[in-house]
């Protein structure tokens, strides 16, 4: 019935094209909602799970690299780390971008539930990525010469126009990725987009605020020339530009698509429905 009634007020009723956009935004809507109305106990644990996971990720990452020194076949080895996530329905900060934000602007839920899901699973993914990253450079030692080479061009990066650039690509990538896997109507299709998302990613060296934090985390246990200030000197605009790629990039164009469905959704929510 929703998606019949979407379709009348977009007065269009023979066009499949829309029947899907329909279907898609309400998915989004309803999976927002579901994400931003979580306890704090469950942000904490969703999002500590997620560090794990992309953490094996970059332990995919960093022995592929370190066997042939290809971020393009290293990049595809991280896929495990996304694919782990989209898997076990866990949470990463930079996912948060698109879903969570429509059922913000659908109110369905408020400005400071989105904060509390931001705000914890960014904190949750370091914690669970930074124990992560101690246990396998003690584990796997011979990793660490690679982790140290692979921070470096983090921590020594200017903030330059380049960083710039690298960074917005990011967050704009990864929620291309969220878009792609919200649109697919089976596993498969999902795990293709992470994937290609983590290709992306990491194949081409963009900088990303939590994947990359791993990555120099693993250099300072390894015992690298930079500590946690360099980290911080590097995270701080990587996390801010990654959400302006992720939210002004995709999100904002995905918004202004969905205009009449938004105004639907606001309206239902008006009628108590």
């Amino acid at each position: 019935m929703a998606v019949e009634s979407a379709r009348e007020e977009l007065g269009d009723t023979d066009a499949p094209a829309e029947d899907e956009l329909v279907e898609a935004f309400d998915r989004i809507v309803a999976q927002g909602a579901q994400r931003l109305h979580r306890t704090w106990r469950e942000v904490l644990t969703t999002g500590l799970a997620g560090g794990l996971e992309v953490g094996i990720g970059v332990v995919a990452l960093l022995a592929v690299y370190a066997e042939t020194g290809s971020h393009l076949l290293a990049g595809l080895a991280f896929s495990v780390g996304f694919i782990a996530l989209l898997l076990a329905r866990s949470e990463l900060f930079t996912e948060g971008f698109l879903v969570p934000v429509t059922a913000v602007v659908a109110k369905r839920a408020s400005v400071a539930q989105l904060a509390k899901l931001w705000g914890g699973t960014l904190v949750a993914n370091l914690v669970g990525g930074w124990l992560v990253m101690w246990v396998v450079v003690h584990a796997l030692p011979e990793l660490g010469p690679v982790a140290v080479e692979s921070a470096t061009t983090f921590v020594d990066a200017p903030l330059d126009l380049t960083a710039v650039c690298l960074a917005l690509l990011a967050g704009s990538s990864i929620t291309l990725m969220t878009r792609m896997q919200q649109g697919a109507e089976s596993e498969g299709g999902k795990i293709v987009a992470a994937v290609a998302g983590a290709f992306v990613l990491a194949g081409l060296v963009l900088f990303h605020s939590i994947l990359d934090s791993l990555i120099i985390f693993a250099g300072i246990h390894a015992g690298g020339p930079f500590g946690y200030g360099d980290w911080l000197a590097w995270f701080w605009y990587a996390t801010l530009l990654n959400m302006a790629g992720g939210l002004l990039v995709v999100t904002l164009l995905r918004l202004v698509r969905s205009k009449d469905l938004i105004e639907r959704e606001r309206d239902d929510v008006a009628d108590g429905r």
